[in-house]
């Protein structure tokens, strides 16, 4: 039976002791996303390209060794050691369903999340899934698996109906395990409108309940995890879960305290932005939890300090409220991860990984400014001609880097990356995974200590 509940602003353990779920999530793994392994565009149309430049044979060694040592034992060690009591594991429904077979089951697609949640239950720590891209992309990016800007997921009945299916049998295989907090059906939903979300979630809800009625269920608000304007109704054994970037933590983030694109940001904007996002769950008296949040970093000292300080600043305020957190992200290139790959992989994929940088292909570590003067007759172009465009989400000038950046160049960029790999051997492969392995990774100390600190100095 599952250990965690809902117990009025708290989740309890079956011995009604408070829980706070403080960890981190598991970007890149079961979701992979350009930013986080290296490649460019989003995760299907990479695998499509490396499938077409190895071969079936090969293929399948690289990734499921690189799934095999992006997380193993020495990973759950170093988290316990830290002190988390809590993964969020994002997945992609492509593990579980094909395209092509709708509504079938992968049983093999389980073999690494079975593989992951009982190394955590080994050593006290809970598992969250969280299912990251869902048929048809439920948001407008690229961590959905997305290769438009089309939310399609909302608008087509049958998508729907296969994220449905898809949780109910998620929901049979892990009812009974006690160390699986909870189910995260869908990260960062992006309904433009808004009307589809709330009835989909009832449906959801109802259908994951029948199946399983004892988990905890973790709902990401639309909007990307900020608006819960759309929940009709409080549902029983239910967190409501924020996610909480500070706008001077992103790549394109100005000093701290200081201005971000003409917004001045400083520890009581944090404050603010955080109770606003959070004030449903306290109107509510529902528990607080900040899913993903986080500053990106950029290998400049004096910056980064402020990074850190952000991010103190976030873990002070959270402490203040008794919010659990999963920290964005465990593992990566070197972006913003814990800890982060280094050997064969980043020999081999170094300048190519620059190369994305320098055309700001990734959203996720694009300062908005590379190669700005190319783009510069583009963005007058669209003020002049369409000065009040402002689509969703995040308006005009986000939407047309979205557009030319993170698809069309992050697109043309894909062969490049397969090309990387064209011709390796077995035994290549596996070393290039195995640059994955903690091991060989390179460990963000200031990070990985504040962390470890803060829980410790907070239980």
């Amino acid at each position: 039976m599952p250990d965690l509940r809902v117990t009025g602003s708290h989740l309890t353990d079956s011995s009604g002791r408070p829980v706070r779920l403080r960890g981190v999530g598991l970007g890149g793994w079961l979701n992979m996303e350009n930013f986080i392994t290296g490649y460019s565009a989003n995760e299907s149309a990479m695998r499509l390209a490396v499938l077409d430049a190895l071969g079936e044979e090969r293929y399948e060694i690289f990734f499921d060794r690189l799934l095999t040592s992006f997380f193993d034992a020495a990973d759950a060690d170093l988290l316990r050691d830290m002190g988390t009591n809590c993964v969020r594991i994002p997945v992609n429904y492509h593990h579980f369903e094909a395209d092509d077979q709708p509504f079938e089951i992968i049983e093999q697609g389980f073999k690494h999340l079975d593989r992951v949640i009982a190394l955590l239950a080994e050593r006290g720590i809970y598992s969250v899934i969280d299912l990251h891209a869902l048929p048809g992309s439920q948001n407008q990016h690229w961590h959905s698996d997305n290769p438009t800007h089309v939310a399609a997921f909302w608008q087509h009945r049958t998508f729907q109906d296969r994220a449905v299916h898809l949780w109910e049998a998620i929901a049979d295989r892990y009812k009974d395990n006690p160390w699986v907090a909870g189910y995260n059906p869908i990260n960062e939903p992006g309904d433009v409108r808004g009307q589809v979300v709330g009835p989909y979630y009832d449906r959801l809800v109802k259908a994951i309940r029948a199946v399983d009625p004892g988990h905890v269920l973790f709902l990401d608000g639309n909007t990307y995890s900020t608006d819960f304007s759309i929940f009709r109704e409080v549902y029983e054994n239910t967190v409501f879960v924020c996610h909480d970037y500070a706008l001077a933590g992103f790549a394109h983030g100005g000093p701290y305290p200081g201005y971000t694109r003409g917004e001045w940001v400083d520890r009581d904007q944090l404050e603010r932005a955080f109770e606003k996002r959070t004030a449903f769950q306290r109107e509510t008296g529902t528990p607080i939890w900040v899913g993903e949040f986080g500053p990106v970093y950029t290998g400049d000292p004096e910056t980064d300090a402020q990074r850190y300080q952000i991010l103190r600043d976030q873990l002070e305020i959270f402490d203040a409220h008794g919010a659990g957190w999963s920290i964005w992200t465990y593992k990566d290139v070197g972006l913003q991860g814990l800890v982060g790959a280094a050997g064969p992989y980043m020999e081999r994929f170094g300048t190519f990984i620059q190369k994305k940088h320098r055309l700001g292909a990734d959203r996720w570590g694009s300062t908005m400014e590379e190669s700005a003067s190319d783009l510069a007759p583009l963005h007058r172009l669209m003020d002049t001609e369409f000065p009040s465009w402002n689509p969703y989400p995040w308006g005009a000038r986000y939407q047309i880097d979205d557009l030319v950046r993170h698809i069309l160049i992050a697109q043309a960029l894909v062969p490049e990356y397969a090309d990387l790999l064209r011709g390796c051997s077995p035994e290549e492969l596996i070393a290039l995974a195995d640059s994955f392995a903690l091991a060989g990774c390179v460990r963000r100390e200031p990070l990985i200590d504040l962390l470890t600190d803060n829980i410790s100095q907070n239980p």
